[in-house]
């Protein structure tokens, strides 16, 4: 029969065990209770930002009219808008389409040469999406697919 002494002794390395296996998994949850504690201090403090730059007067906020901006939407073409609304890579574009050449009708390949571009693929299909945002917004036209043109008169 063992001894009361043993199986106490082998109960208390059962339950050390177990006690080493819960602190190890409590130190676990701390660090990620901490990571996600950030997390959400940074979306809560982004939150209150973006609402306090919302409660702002809107004349704060705008940005002047005919602003240029890298990456800017293209605005639509109205009567005597000049092309140095568009945003620069919009402009060369539309430059070079009412270049000489351009007005003879540009292959997407040709554009990209003629904007000093290496014609690979990526840089042809970011140009041709530019050159259809330009047709779609009345800045140029597209006379057969792939094939652009200026309009008949310049944009400015």
């Amino acid at each position: 029969m063992p001894s009361v002494l043993g199986l106490l002794e082998a109960r208390e390395k059962r339950v050390r065990e177990e006690v080493a296996r819960l602190r190890e998994e409590a130190e676990r949850v701390q660090v990620a209770l901490g990571e996600a504690e950030r997390a959400l201090q940074r979306l809560t403090d982004a939150r209150v930002t973006v609402a306090e730059v919302l409660a702002e007067p809107s004349s704060v906020v705008a940005e002047p009219v005919g602003s240029t901006v890298a990456g800017a939407v293209v605005p639509r073409r109205a009567e005597g808008m000049a092309a140095k609304v568009l945003a620069p890579d919009y402009q060369r574009i539309v430059s070079v389409l009412e270049s000489q050449a351009g007005r003879e009708s540009m292959r997407c390949q040709q554009l990209a040469a003629a904007l000093g571009m290496e014609a690979v693929p990526a840089k042809v299909e970011g140009l041709r999406s530019k050159a259809k945002r330009l047709v779609e917004r009345g800045w140029a036209q597209q006379v057969r697919p792939g094939v652009f043109t200026a309009l008949a008169g310049p944009a400015g």
